[in-house]
């Protein structure tokens, strides 16, 4: 490539620690990404959402004062693509998630391998792109890989968290691949409409102190699945909520859980965890597939971007900001960065 730069902006994650440390996400020139080679494809990007992985990075410290640039949603054009890519060609809209392995989005150009890509909803915007690719591909395996689900399944599943980037776009993948009936758990007026408005049957108060006796009588003998992105202290719910040989497939990252209180009913534990793919290099072609999929259903209009905010110019500003909204564990839906106001 003639004109790729020698460097480019990119925001880094210098010292880590609170949003409100100045080394923790800094405006900086990095050196560029090199021509890439193999299976990679080198993108523009246009924008990027912050997700919870991003402030849990962040928030975890840098000892070695290495800058990182974090991110891991993007919506962007192809510049160029390596010799052994054939899904892809340059010109080409595309949106991702990428890997924890490798530089983050949040910088005007970056590798990442054509297999865990996939092509953008042309009915989107890059910005209402960008919110779409880590709680789809979470909400997907969660689904279509851990539960099982098809479009002969039945019953009934919980959903914790429901108004947040994963459960918004779980409950629509649920209502228009599956038969199966949604109860989302939701507490503010604004997260309950908003589960509503994404299809969901049945919205329940997660502060509720009776929510055990709200569950069972929307599901009478107990639901069938639950997805849960708060798991803290919600084994005994759990148990009490689901049917003998019911199953969950959870997200968050608690370690300390009683397992064994789930074994009197036969309950299956699911970990879902949509860098596993990338990370250890299984399957990456589903990946893009199933991306490829969820851009389908958008464009056929039956589902629709979680984005509800949006932010600009893609700078250590508005990434900070970003931060701080994701970090209070209140986001209704997906924060997206532009790469331009």
């Amino acid at each position: 490539m003639a004109d790729q730069p020698q460097t480019m902006p990119a925001v880094v994650n210098r010292a880590g620690g609170p949003v409100d440390n100045p080394d923790s996400l800094v405006d900086a020139l990095v050196p560029a990404p090199a021509a890439p080679t193999g299976h990679d494809l080198l993108v523009e990007v246009r924008a990027v959402s912050v997700n919870p992985v991003d402030v849990k990075v962040r928030a975890s410290g840098n000892r070695a004062r290495k800058d990182r640039i974090l991110g891991w949603d993007a919506s962007g054009v192809v510049l160029a693509a390596g010799p052994e890519t054939n899904l892809f060609r340059v010109g080409e809209e595309v949106y991702y998630a990428g890997s924890l392995d490798r530089p983050g989005s949040n910088a005007s150009r970056q590798l990442v391998d054509e297999r865990i890509v996939g092509s953008k909803p042309t009915s989107l915007s890059h910005v209402e792109a960008a919110a779409l690719p880590l709680t789809g591909i979470t909400a997907w395996e969660a689904l279509f890989d851990k539960l099982r689900l098809t479009t002969e399944s039945t019953g009934t599943l919980l959903v914790l968290g429901a108004a947040g980037g994963v459960g918004s776009i779980l409950i629509q993948l649920t209502k228009v691949l599956t038969g199966v009936k949604v109860i989302a758990a939701a507490s503010r007026p604004e997260s309950r409409a908003w589960a509503e408005q994404l299809g969901a049957d049945v919205v329940v108060d997660h502060s509720d102190p009776d929510l055990a006796r709200r569950i069972l009588d929307a599901a009478p003998g107990g639901v069938d699945y639950v997805f849960s992105a708060h798991s803290r202290g919600r084994i005994p719910l759990f148990a009490e909520v689901l049917r003998p040989f019911g199953q969950i497939v959870a997200i968050d990252d608690e370690r300390d859980l009683d397992f064994y209180a789930l074994k009197d009913k036969s309950i299956s534990w699911h970990w879902e965890f949509m860098f596993t793919r990338p990370r250890h290099s299984w399957d990456l072609t589903a990946q893009h597939d199933l991306l490829d999929r969820i851009a389908e259903l958008v464009d056929d209009g039956r589902i629709r971007t979680t984005l509800t905010r949006t932010l600009a110019p893609l700078d250590a500003t508005r990434l900070r900001e970003a931060h701080r909204i994701v970090e209070t564990g209140h986001t209704i839906g997906k924060v997206v960065v532009a790469a331009e106001e």
